[in-house]
């Protein structure tokens, strides 16, 4: 009797060392899953990239409402093409000097540039190359359906790209 006790013992002690073995491995590739993801995160935030090259890259219109967040924002220009992915864009905007800065209107937006460039344009530092955002007395407009009606026109002849 005192044979198969230690028989006993010996496999239990085989077993859950196999087991604990098993939870460090687990446990391993978890952290490493974790870890790379948190990276990739990371890289694809300060790394800022365009979706395009300057050669290839085309100009889309794109008109924001007063009460959009950022994340419905950056919903907006990941369905245009402009960005790659929306929560990475909130995260920018919240590390960049343009946090809250975003604003309502129409802008003309290139998918050659980098999410900071769009910032830029979008917190209107940087209005170079846009439709005019004021009305006869100067003060600023909500999104035109102008230029997107104007934008629409000119695509169903064939000319401008949206």
């Amino acid at each position: 009797m005192g044979k198969q006790i230690r028989k006993q013992k010996k496999s239990s002690i085989i077993a859950g060392g196999f087991f604990r073995l098993g939870v460090y491995l687990c446990v391993a590739i978890a952290v490493i899953y974790i870890g790379k993801s948190a990276y990739d995160f990371g890289y694809e935030i300060f790394n800022q990239e365009a979706v395009a090259t300057k050669e290839n890259g085309r100009d889309i219109t794109v008109v924001l409402k007063k009460d959009d967040s950022v994340y419905q924002i950056g919903k907006i220009l990941k369905k245009k093409g402009l960005i790659k992915d929306a929560k990475i864009f909130v995260v920018q905007e919240k590390l960049s000097s343009y946090k809250g800065k975003l604003q309502a209107g129409t802008y003309i937006l290139n998918t050659s540039m980098t999410p900071d460039e769009m910032m830029a344009i979008l917190a209107r530092e940087n209005t170079e190359g846009q439709p005019d955002q004021t009305d006869a007395s100067g003060a600023a407009k909500e999104g035109s359906s102008d230029i997107e009606s104007e934008s629409e026109n000119a695509s169903d002849e064939g000319g401008a790209e949206q």
